[in-house]
């Protein structure tokens, strides 16, 4: 005869709450793995550090990403960056840089 399970939770409603809990826990984490700062604690207030952090690392990752291209092009033969290949390369670069300075617009 087996003994029955002692309960984890006093109620549905303690369960619940303890469910509601983790999953707040684990959003907090996945933030903190991010870089960025934890959400507002009322959810209908702006959460302008966090956006503004969020705005701020895409800037940075898109200007490692123009500087690799651009390193890219430039290892290139001069035959080939006036190719039909190296012109729109470059020209995605430029297109590239003038988003990373509109960014920087956009939250300063």
């Amino acid at each position: 005869m087996s003994m029955p399970q002692q309960r984890a939770h006093a109620s549905h409603a303690a369960r619940q709450a303890a469910y509601r809990k983790r999953q707040t826990k684990a959003r907090e984490e996945e933030l903190r793995k991010r870089g960025l700062p934890p959400l507002p604690a009322i959810a209908t207030m702006p959460g302008n550090a966090r956006w503004s952090q969020a705005i701020a690392v895409a800037r940075c990752l898109l200007t490692e990403v123009a500087e690799e291209m651009q390193a890219y092009f430039e290892e290139r033969s001069e035959q080939w960056q006036e190719s039909e290949r190296g012109e729109p390369h470059q020209q995605r670069v430029q297109e590239l840089q003038d988003i990373v300075d509109a960014l920087e617009t956009v939250w300063t």
